[in-house]
This record gives structure tokens, C-alpha cells and sequence, in this order.
């Protein structure tokens, strides 16, 4: 299951304090990165809500999907995630990510989500290979090294 992640989940995340009552399913990512992803959540959210989830197992938090840019003047958001490594290899994120499909095939706005994996996630490959995701190119990050960039068109 996935719940929209308002600011204030953001801020309980740092502080340590349970999000929507929720128990932590352990850690996500270290704090400057949630504080990165909640900062790029609340630029985003002005022009697309909600602008990240948090993926719920059996009233865990056990990780974050979230838009990284857009929407573009195409109607294409670039999506991300992580899960919590206690709960890696669980299909949390393939789960998570269909449950973003399906509400940006309900939005009028948008063509396609897009989304990159290291070449050496072959774990994240796979979300995004059984969600439907297309390769569409390859490109070299300077921070994350090799990436494969991928595609899903959401507009009826």
C-alpha cells in the first residue's frame, strides 16, 4: 500500500517520531536525503499532488516513492524509490511503484512516467521490467555513475 507523504511525515522521519501512526519498517535513507526528497516533495507538490508516497507493509513504513521532476510541459513525471533494506527483495517496490501507475493513469496531465537505475541494481531493473517499464537509453550520471533510463506511457 502506498500513503501520500505530506510535509509533516517528512519532519517526524527526521525527528524519529512515527509517521501517520505508523511503525518505522527501518531506515529508508540517511537523513540529508530525506531531507533532499522532502525539499524537491514540496517544490513539486505545487503542480503535482501528492508528490511522494510512503510504501506501507503491515503498518510499517518500509519506504519512499517519489516524483524527482516534472511534470514537464509533455506531461512526463521522473519517478524514484527505496525500500529499507530489512525489506529488500520483498516486492514492496514493484507493489509500490504499480500503485504509482495507476494514479498517474487516472490524471488527465500526464503521457508517462520515466525513471533510471544503476546499471548495477539489477534488483531495481526488475521493478521497473515487471511494472512495464521500457529501456530507452543509457546515460552517465557524475554522481550515480551508469544509469539505464526507462519509460511507461499513462495516457489513455
Amino acid at each position: 500500500m502506498i500513503l501520500p507523504a505530506e510535509d509533516e511525515d517528512f519532519e517526524a522521519l527526521l525527528l524519529g517520531k512515527p509517521i501517520q501512526d505508523l511503525r518505522s519498517g527501518g531506515r529508508i535513507a540517511p537523513d540529508p536525503v530525506i531531507q533532499m526528497l522532502r525539499d524537491l516533495a514540496n517544490r513539486i507538490r505545487a503542480t503535482c499532488d501528492p508528490a511522494a508516497w510512503w510504501m506501507v507493509e503491515a503498518d510499517e513504513v518500509v519506504g519512499l516513492c517519489s516524483i524527482t521532476s516534472g511534470p514537464s510541459a509533455e506531461g512526463v513525471i521522473d519517478i524514484g524509490y527505496g525500500v529499507s533494506d530489512s525489506h529488500e527483495g520483498r516486492g514492496v517496490a514493484t507493489r509500490a511503484v504499480g500503485e504509482v501507475l495507476k494514479w498517474a493513469r487516472l490524471r488527465s496531465d500526464l503521457t508517462a512516467v520515466t525513471a533510471e537505475t544503476s546499471i548495477h541494481n539489477p534488483a531495481s531493473q526488475r521493478v521497473l521490467e515487471r511494472n512495464g517499464f521500457v529501456r530507452t537509453g543509457a546515460r552517465t550520471d557524475a554522481e550515480d555513475g551508469d544509469l539505464i533510463c526507462w519509460r511507461i506511457p499513462v495516457a489513455s
